[in-house]
């Protein structure tokens, strides 16, 4: 299949690798053309435009300003393809999820939404779940795209923002998880008992789940290598509470996790892992 794959930050640069051994045609556009270099078997674009003349083109940008820069405001879509299908894998904005259905049905391009889970590693062996909604025959015939960047696709109906609920849902879930085994480290260790052999037995036996071993490794090490940066984790909680305001929900704990990752912020961890969070409550 011939794919153009737009966005080569850490997440892209371990997908597209994956399509090139499927045996796909990619190419691939980013911004800084030297990231683009870098990556082996595939076609360096001149710009988002040409992108949009391949069967399928897939997007992992970094936010809302980075898919309205690149999708809307350049106008690829007015000379896009009516053939081509846009797989939209960023975690963005309801209302810009919305927004972009609407502009892709007004220039007859299919539109689908598939934001994924999964850190660079997790892309990189190709183990990503992949969370998709659109119309059933885009999703279809991308399928081979989605097998082979992932584990598993979740099918989530025709309406494509029911994909990046689920998205963001997860992802403040995530920055719940760390931020409560922030708070049970402190209360183990005002006991005598240290944050790694608290975590070993929790994340063993009633959190046995990839996430809560994951970041419960940093929090008992104390060490935050960046997997996920803390700006992109914020921009995450962020998009869950502005998405529960627009229904009038309320999230109380994610309004902590986002008060810690402000306060994470203006200590000066931008460059950490997002779950550095977590040593905010252990502080206090």
């Amino acid at each position: 299949m011939k794919v153009s794959f737009i966005g080569i930050g850490a997440m892209g640069a371990a997908m597209v690798p994956n399509l090139v051994r499927a045996g796909h045609s990619v190419s691939v556009w980013n911004r800084n053309r030297e990231a683009a270099q870098a990556i082996e078997g595939v076609t360096v674009l001149d710009s988002p435009a040409q992108a949009f003349e391949a069967d399928v083109v897939m997007t992992m940008l970094a936010n809302d300003e980075a898919v309205r820069s690149v999708i809307l405001d350049s106008g690829v879509l007015a000379g896009a393809s009516k053939a081509c299908v846009h797989v939209m894998m960023a975690t963005i904005s309801l209302a810009l999820v919305d927004e972009l259905a609407a502009r892709h049905r007004e220039a007859g391009v299919a539109f689908v939404s598939a934001p994924v889970f999964g850190v660079p590693a997790v892309a990189a062996a190709a183990q990503l779940n992949v969370l998709a909604a659109g119309d059933a025959q885009a999703i279809a015939r991308v399928q081979p795209l989605l097998d082979a960047i992932g584990r598993k696709t979740w099918l989530l109906g025709d309406d494509p923002k029911r994909a990046n609920v689920v998205k963001i849902s997860g992802n403040m879930m995530i920055a719940q998880a760390f931020t409560a085994m922030g708070e049970a480290a402190h209360l183990g260790e005002s006991y005598g008992v240290s944050a790694a052999d608290l975590l070993e037995v929790l994340t063993n036996t009633i959190f046995a789940s990839p996430s809560y071993q994951r970041y419960g490794g940093f929090i008992a090490t104390n060490t935050f290598e960046p997997g996920f940066r803390l700006p992109l984790g914020l921009k995450d909680v962020n998009l869950a509470l502005s998405a529960a305001e627009a229904k009038g929900a309320l999230l109380p704990v994610a309004e902590q996790v986002r008060e810690n990752m402000h306060e994470a912020l203006a200590q000066g961890l931008q460059d950490r892992d997002w779950s550095v969070a977590a040593t905010i409550r252990r502080k206090r």
